[in-house]
């Protein structure tokens, strides 16, 4: 076998925790009836959002439109997407982890990085072990399972996580990475896609250890300086440092709202669909954050929904930028005479809201005076309460079906910043 990279066995240990098919695993988590049953979530938007293993081994891909699955899996479990709940159990799953090391980078909502460097004296165990303590803890307050990788760098932990899903755990020492990547197919790399998996074949470079063992100045000369942090990450040197400054960034936001009674007035139906889109960019600019995605979906009082997305020209958290890209989704979506019970808004795709990127024929002082009216508008609802201060579309809102103003609903201590009190969802509250 090839040279080991390095001799050195931990300089640094570093995690990447990933969970199994987190959406569908949150299902059954909350449903023990739909335990080892074939669960597909994304019913509101018509393709397949996240599929539990057992539809995955029945041929169910992510992005697959409904009609599909159905004919694939007819037995299959359809359901909408519960971002808030899911949220919620991503908020826990990181509480968890914390526990075992404070330096942990959320990098979507069902996977993160970990720096374990120096924790074993902590811990009084290996590095291994403490993986394995980590997904016993997420296994037993959850319900759910994840993947652990651990190795020298966030590149190749990442490999480790990927190598024995479901519930995997995969530590890779310095001495042994070169046994790693010579099992490594070049398009299995992260930051590597198919056009420079192309280009190094055309080279002669087949495997992850190939593309490590060619000097840097090859590297640099074909991919440039992010091949050569990859060509680094790889030797287990650590380049991209786990990043704890974002972790309370959401990856996405939803709200989704059921009223009665029922109704077929497009009006009332559009309304409440843009009083969903005012809360749910109400929770991003308490983020600081802004959506390059707007999904819409409406529940008609048959329980059928249906749904539509798209990619906004500039990211935006403003209900006045949305306003019209709601409105076109809606129309396409709304049936008339159909009953509706519910609408939902999602803003996906999210990303800081500054440095503001604008088009060429956009007017910045337009969109700054946007930013700046709503933040006053924020700034009214601490004060008095969500919605004291909302679009004129919402009057068609029936006053009886209102929530309460006036007040300003305080959290409870023991709630996470930017987490509701979701009585239905019996998790332990961490401290």
């Amino acid at each position: 076998m090839e040279n080991p990279i390095t001799l050195h066995i931990w300089p640094r240990a570093i995690a990447h925790v990933d969970a199994d098919a987190f959406f569908a695993s949150v299902e059954q988590s909350l449903h023990p009836e739909y335990r080892n049953r074939p669960v597909i979530t994304g019913a509101e938007r018509g393709i397949v959002a996240a599929a539990s293993y057992e539809a995955k081994a029945r041929g169910v891909k992510r992005g697959v439109p409904l009609s599909e699955v159905t004919r694939i899996c007819p037995d299959c479990i359809l359901l909408p997407s519960d971002y808030e709940t899911y949220s919620l159990f991503s908020k826990r799953m990181f509480s968890i982890m914390r526990r075992f090391t404070p330096e942990v980078e959320e990098y979507s909502i069902d996977e993160a990085f970990l720096d374990l460097t120096g924790t074993r004296r902590l811990h009084h165990t290996s590095y291994k072990e403490i993986g394995r303590m980590i997904q016993d803890e997420i296994k037993k307050e959850l319900d759910i399972t994840v993947s652990v990788g651990i190795s020298l760098s966030k590149g190749t932990a990442k490999l480790c996580s990927k190598f024995r899903k479901p519930a995997g755990l995969t530590a890779v020492p310095g001495r042994h990475l070169h046994l790693l990547l010579s099992r490594t197919e070049l398009s299995k790399v992260w930051g590597f896609g198919p056009n420079t998996c192309a280009l190094l074949k055309k080279h002669g470079i087949k495997t992850a250890l190939d593309f490590v063992d060619r000097p840097v100045e090859f590297v640099k000369r074909l991919l440039g300086k992010t091949g050569c942090e990859i060509w680094g990450e790889l030797r287990g040197e650590y380049v991209n440092r786990v990043d704890t400054i974002g972790r309370l960034k959401q990856a996405s936001i939803s709200k989704f709202k059921t009223f009665t009674p029922p109704t077929a007035d497009r009006g009332v139906v559009r309304a409440r669909a843009l009083r969903n889109l005012e809360g749910a960019c109400i929770k991003a600019r308490r983020y600081d954050q802004v959506a390059g995605k707007l999904i819409v979906f409406l529940r008609g009082q048959d329980f059928s929904t249906e749904g539509l997305e798209i990619r906004l020209p500039r990211p935006s958290a403003s209900p006045v930028d949305l306003t019209g890209t709601l409105t076109e989704l809606f129309d396409e979506i709304y049936r008339p005479g159909k009953l509706y019970r519910a609408t939902g808004v999602v803003l996906a795709e999210l990303v800081d809201s500054m440095p503001l990127q604008f088009g060429i024929f956009e007017e910045p002082e337009r969109v700054m005076k946007h930013r700046s009216v709503f933040g006053a508008v924020d700034a009214i609802g601490e004060r008095f309460g969500k919605h004291t201060v909302f679009l004129s579309d919402g009057l068609k809102i029936p006053k009886q079906h209102e929530g309460p103003r006036g007040r300003v609903a305080r959290r409870r201590a023991e709630v996470l910043p930017g987490e509701t009190s979701r009585q239905h969802v019996k998790l332990p509250m961490l401290h």
